[in-house]
């Protein structure tokens, strides 16, 4: 990452849905708990959190429960646009300074035939992530175009990453 050694680490921490949160809110409270969690099992670290929400029609979508539960996302999504939002937390575990930002991005999914779908499906482990697809594999596939940073469909927008570090006195 940007030439900085780093580890990757389970926080270990139980996400759970905050009603009286606004989406941009609830991002950054979640990654927020996943860096302080971590900090705990390394206080001395510089720890980056995200949190990522996939929003369409108008509500949440978290990860399918089977291939078919995937196959309906993947199959209501054909054509139609959805909202990625990010809440990024850059934690200084020795000091307590906190950075935190939301990034939003669009996503626009090209019209799925039942074969690009059932391809999807049997290569591309929908199973693991919210809408049921990702785009570090096979799911580029099922975009048609993308609006905003396109990191940020990935999990993690790197340029806030990188601003966070630097104001943090991090050398990269």
């Amino acid at each position: 990452l940007f030439g900085i050694k780093f580890q990757v680490a389970d926080s270990g921490y139980e996400e759970i849905l905050q009603k009286n949160l606004t989406h941009e809110q609830q991002v950054v409270f979640l990654a927020l708990g996943k860096a302080k969690a971590t900090a705990k099992k390394f206080p001395k670290a510089i720890i980056v959190s995200a949190d990522t929400m996939v929003l369409f029609g108008g509500k949440i979508i978290g990860k399918p429960k089977n291939n078919t539960e995937a196959q309906k996302m993947l199959k209501s999504f054909s054509g139609k646009t959805q909202t990625l939002i990010t809440g990024v937390v850059v934690l200084d575990a020795s000091s307590g300074q906190v950075l935190n930002h939301v990034e939003k991005s669009r996503l626009s999914f090209k019209k799925l035939s039942r074969a690009d779908i059932a391809k999807y499906i049997k290569i591309g482990k929908p199973l693991d992530k919210a809408g049921g697809y990702n785009l570090q594999g096979l799911g580029f596939n099922l975009i048609k175009k993308v609006e905003g940073d396109f990191t940020n469909n990935l999990g993690l927008p790197m340029s806030v990453v990188y601003n966070f570090l630097q104001k943090l006195g991090i050398k990269i």
